[in-house]
């Protein structure tokens, strides 16, 4: 069977963000003008603490902290500055521990790490939290002189479920801050607060029937400790009763909001053999737990523990281990780190066939997601590439079939593509990509990532269900399809598959109601779908680019194609088989990916040709695109200010013998940037939307490689 990518992404800290945070919420009561009482509290030292030795500060900052969140993770630096810089300026940071999970010396590294040297309180049996009213980590409230909470919230908006802004645009602690040392009210005095539950100490029922010991730790087994565990992407684990209790509220409120486990696919259409969903009994199971105060249950009746390998999880020892540069690249602590390209020549003598392939980060706490293309030595066309296994956390390799296997060209040179994410400390990363070779006699069926692109749209700002299409060229060759793969980035809303067939019947193979770019999943068929010759894959997605939409990085900004995050991308990759012979292999004679220039050229003309009379004149062109004009006059030979289907596909003919895919002038002419996946199955995108413009490649970095043994 073929094992499935899980691509889970990993904005900001990671998928605990994503799986045990919320975003938004104002407490119904509020708590604004609430006197807070004298405490008495130790800090990680054994050292007391009281409001009381502070009375000669103007202002007092609360923070409720937790060491495994990772918004508590991605702020600490964060709120060590904002106390570094109002040192001297009356104003005392106190943090606060409240979890029932976090012992003393997880409080000192998370202080340690993170460059915390204000005092952090461990609030025992919550008192402290019960008397503010706070509920998760990170939570603020800051005290005036009379001790009075005068802001209650956010620290800023940089950072939230499953995204990572540039820069805070609304720094609200440090502004209510400001204003109370000025002696002003604040003038956004509450503000949504987003992260974990504090874990509580809370009295179990000792009569539940549902406990950890029984039901609940299999459950988390069989659904999470594959990636919570210890040393995995998982912010904690759920391994033990002492570290999942604390735990209990927040793992029944994401399973309730259907954000854990990460499945996405609409259940009206197609079946997964990867289908991560949980059944309704078992959220039951959680909801129960939960709501008793998370009983332990005997010891005695807990499962034995699942066993996971230690280092590749590949089928046999790999064949070939190949690093993504000979250093290491140095992660900054915060900020946002645009996608880093690093090239590496494997040495690849004769072509290879790849029957399994894993990529794996050297940080995972730093690594969003890896890609490892093959291309030919030193090309700049993105239509030669081939896309060979990816990662992020929860990702397992790609293992096919026997007899089925993907082929590298001799000469080829492997590219990373790596997408790391600060999550509050500095990193260090040296990624790599290990692979298990098939031998050419056995193989019975070629395997390429196919999709249908569209890199050519302008989403309006503002807009908040913004259409987007894209068709793939119809197959020349029967196929049989493996597995889908939507992306889009942060206003990404919603993705559908459609097989249409050459006899007219269409087929909805996959919708994602609600896509979320923190967890970019592959959805793996149950059993392989023969597509005929001639069928198309059609996709649709719908983009967000308004306020309502909390991920938006800038919704005053009209979006194009492009590699960040911030910008966007439109693809539906998928996987295909085709059958082929050992003559074909020995012979070099496999399938052609590639689409013919005739249908190139009429894909061009159906794009550009408002009129439809049959040709495209520069009236009909988006001229401010100076990439296009160039292509324009380049194909009008006549110099008559128009060209037709002959003109263009001529020009392509030429280009082709250049050494550049026809795919590739599609792509020019859609007016996107460099694609990240794959063979393109592209049209260059849809009627009525004008080209993004052409912004310069990043360059690509040296690589170093380790055959390993």
């Amino acid at each position: 069977m073929l094992r499935s990518r899980l691509i889970g992404a990993v904005a900001v800290g990671c998928l605990g963000l994503s799986a045990f945070a919320r975003g938004g919420d104002v407490a119904g009561t509020s708590v604004l003008g609430r006197k807070a009482e004298n405490f008495t509290l130790n800090d990680f030292y054994g050292k007391s603490h009281s409001l009381a030795d502070f009375k000669d500060k103007k202002v007092v900052v609360l923070a409720f902290l937790g060491t495994e969140c990772p918004l508590a993770r991605q702020y600490g630096e964060r709120l060590a500055e904002l106390n570094h810089k109002c040192a001297d300026k009356g104003v005392q940071f106190l943090g606060v521990n409240a979890n029932r999970q976090d012992a003393i010396t997880e409080i000192a590294s998370y202080a340690r790490i993170y460059h915390v040297e204000f005092p952090i309180l461990k609030d025992l049996n919550n008192k402290l939290a019960d008397q503010l009213g706070a509920s998760r980590t990170p939570e603020i409230f800051v005290l005036d002189q009379d001790r009075a909470v005068r802001y209650h919230g956010r620290i800023d908006n940089q950072y939230g479920i499953g995204y990572a802004k540039k820069t805070a645009s609304e720094p609200y602690l440090k502004t209510a801050i400001e204003e109370l040392l000025a002696g002003k009210p604040v003038a956004q005095a509450e503000t949504g607060v987003v992260g974990c539950f504090i874990g509580r100490v809370r009295a179990a029922d000792a009569t539940a029937k549902v406990t950890y010991s029984n039901q609940v730790s299999r459950i988390l087994n069989k659904r999470c400790v594959s990636c919570h565990r210890e040393g995995e992407v998982a912010p904690f684990a759920m391994t033990s009763y002492a570290e999942v209790s604390g735990w209990a509220d927040a793992i029944a409120e994401v399973v309730q909001q259907r954000r854990m486990p990460p499945w996405l696919a609409d259940p009206k259409y197609g079946h997964f053999a990867n289908d991560r969903s949980m059944p309704e009994d078992e959220k039951q199971v959680l909801y129960q737990w939960a709501s008793a105060g998370a009983p332990e249950g005997d010891p005695k009746e807990l499962p034995v523990p699942p066993k996971f390998v230690d280092g590749w999880a590949l089928p046999k020892n790999p064949d070939a281990v190949f690093y993504n540069m000979k250093g290491e690249f140095a992660v900054p602590a915060t900020g946002v780190v645009e996608y880093k390209y690093f090239a590496v020549d494997p040495g690849f003598k004769e072509d290879k066939w790849i029957k399994a392939i894993e990529a794996r980060p050297g940080d995972r706490g730093v690594v969003h997601h890896i890609i490892v293309f093959s291309q030919p030595k030193g090309t700049r066309d993105e239509g030669r590439r081939q896309f060979l296994v990816g990662y992020a956390p929860g990702a397992v390799p790609m293992v096919l079939p026997r007899g089925f296997a993907k082929m590298v060209p001799a000469g080829s040179e492997l590219l990373f593509q790596m997408h790391f994410t600060p999550n509050g400390k500095p990193g260090k990363d040296r990624s790599r990509v290990a692979i298990v070779f098939a031998d050419p006699k056995e193989v019975t069926h070629l395997v390429r990532t196919v999709e249908a692109i569209n890199t050519g749209f302008e989403i309006p700002a503002g807009a908040d269900n913004y259409k987007v299409e894209a068709t793939s060229f119809a197959f020349p060759f029967d196929a049989e399809l493996i597995q889908l793969f939507p992306h889009m980035h942060f206003r990404g809303k919603q993705f559908d598959y459609e097989a249409r067939y050459p006899d007219g019947k269409r087929e909805m193979l996959l919708d994602v109601p609600n896509y979320q770019f923190a967890w970019q999943l592959t959805y793996e068929l149950a059993s392989f779908k023969h597509l005929p010759k001639g069928t198309v894959i059609h996709c649709t997605a719908h983009f967000d680019n308004s306020e309502n939409n909390p991920n938006n990085p800038d919704p005053k900004s009209i979006v194009r194609w492009g590699d960040q995050t911030w910008e966007e991308m439109m693809i539906g990759f998928y996987d295909i088989a085709l059958a082929v012979s050992q003559s074909d292999i020995q012979n070099h004679k496999l399938p052609d990916f590639n689409p013919g220039a005739d249908e190139i050229a009429q894909r061009i003309l159906e794009r550009f040709d408002k009129n439809h009379d049959g040709k495209v004149s520069q009236k009909e062109l988006p001229l401010d695109n100076f990439r296009v004009k160039l292509f324009f006059m380049s194909m009008d030979k006549n110099k008559d200010g128009e060209i037709t289907r002959e003109e263009i596909a001529s020009f392509i003919k030429e280009r082709q013998k250049q050494g550049e895919t026809g795919r590739g002038v599609g792509r020019r002419l859609g007016g996107g940037r460099r694609g990240q996946r794959g063979q393109h199955a592209d049209g260059p995108g849809n009627h009525d939307q004008k080209p993004a413009e052409q912004k310069p490649a990043d360059q690509k970095s040296p690589g170093g490689k380790d055959q390993a043994q």
